[in-house]
C-alpha cells in the first residue's frame, strides 16, 4: 500500500465541495516568487523573457482565465540584494525550486523551472504528501511548441499530443523531486516499477538491462525526507537518474530505453499523472511563456 501511494494516479471523483477545498490542487500558486539573499545562483527572470515578471507580464497573467477551478494569481516580491537566488515556492509542501540551476549530467549550461507540484495519497479525508517536484526545460522548447501558442493552460494540459512533442524533442529536460517524507529505497522502486511497467505496451531488448539499473540505483539505499532526486531526459531513448542531485556532480545510472523513458515521461506528463499539480503548472507555464 505504501508503495501504490508514491506513484498510483489519483482516481478521479467527483467533488464534494467541503474536501475540495481542502485537497484540491492549486497549479498556478508555484508562480508566486520569492529571493534568496546571500548564494550564487543567477537571476534568470529578470534577464531573460523565460518567466518575464515585469508589469504588463504580470498584468496578463492576472488576466489569464484558465477555469473556475484553477483562479490564477500572481504574487511577486523583489530584492536589490547582489547574489542571489530567485525561486518559485510549490506552495502545499512549502518546497524551494530555483528558477534555473545546472543539472547533473546535462550538457546545457542551465535549465529553466517550467512547473511545479506535489504528489498527495489521500485516504478517507487525511492527505499524504510524498515528494514535490519541479521540471526544468531548455528554453528553446518554445520555438518547436508552437502548437501551444495562443491557448490556454487548461487546453494545453489536455493535449497529450503536445506534451508527446515535448518527450520527442531532442533537448534536455530534468524533472527535480524533493522527497517530503521518509522513503525506503525499495519501497520507492517498488512504486516506480508499478508505475512504469504497465506503460511499456511493447517490451524491447533494451527494457530489462535498463529497469535493472533504475532498481539498483534505489532498492538498497534509504530516501530520507528532504532528499533531491534527478530524472533527466538527454533525449527520447537516454536518460540519467541521480540521487542527492543537489550534491552530485553526476549519474547514478544511465539509462538507454525509450520505452523506459518515455514510460517515467507519461507517468508525470500523460493522460493519467500521478501528479495533476505538477502537470498543470506545466501547462500554465508554457501558456504564460507565449504571451
Amino acid at each position: 500500500m505504501v508503495a501504490s501511494m508514491i506513484f498510483a494516479p489519483i482516481s478521479a471523483k467527483p467533488w464534494n465541495s467541503t474536501a475540495a477545498a481542502c485537497f484540491r490542487p492549486d497549479p498556478v500558486a508555484p508562480f508566486r516568487r520569492r529571493i534568496i539573499a546571500g548564494s550564487n545562483y543567477p537571476s534568470p527572470l529578470s534577464t531573460t523573457a523565460f518567466f518575464p515578471l515585469q508589469h504588463s507580464a504580470a498584468h496578463q497573467i492576472n488576466n489569464l482565465r484558465l477555469s473556475h477551478r484553477f483562479p490564477l494569481s500572481l504574487k511577486a516580491s523583489s530584492s536589490s540584494s547582489v547574489g542571489t537566488t530567485e525561486y518559485l515556492e510549490e506552495p502545499t509542501t512549502n518546497v524551494k525550486f530555483p528558477t534555473s540551476l545546472n543539472v547533473p549530467g546535462c550538457s546545457s549550461s542551465s535549465l529553466s523551472l517550467l512547473g511545479t507540484g506535489y504528489r498527495e495519497k489521500v485516504f478517507a479525508i487525511i492527505g499524504v504528501k510524498v515528494y514535490a517536484a519541479g521540471l526544468y526545460v531548455d528554453q528553446s522548447i518554445f520555438t518547436i511548441l508552437t502548437a501551444c501558442k495562443d491557448q490556454s493552460a487548461a487546453d494545453i494540459e489536455a493535449n497529450s499530443s503536445l506534451f508527446t512533442s515535448i518527450f520527442l524533442d531532442a533537448s534536455e529536460k530534468a524533472l527535480r523531486i524533493v522527497l517530503v517524507r521518509d522513503v525506503d529505497g525499495k519501497t520507492f522502486w517498488d512504486a516506480l516499477d508499478e508505475a512504469i511497467s504497465p506503460r511499456i505496451k511493447a517490451p524491447a531488448e533494451a527494457d530489462k538491462p535498463a529497469l535493472a539499473k533504475l532498481r539498483a540505483t534505489f532498492e538498497n539505499r534509504p530516501l530520507n525526507k528532504g532528499t533531491v532526486l534527478f530524472l533527466t531526459w538527454l533525449g527520447p531513448s537516454k536518460m540519467h537518474v541521480c540521487v542527492e542531485g543537489d550534491t552530485s556532480s553526476g549519474a547514478d545510472a544511465t539509462i538507454e530505453s525509450m520505452n523506459v523513458a518515455a514510460a517515467l515521461f507519461d507517468v508525470f506528463f500523460g493522460d493519467s499523472p500521478v501528479s495533476p499539480s505538477l502537470k498543470m503548472s506545466v501547462a500554465t507555464g508554457l501558456a504564460v511563456g507565449h504571451k
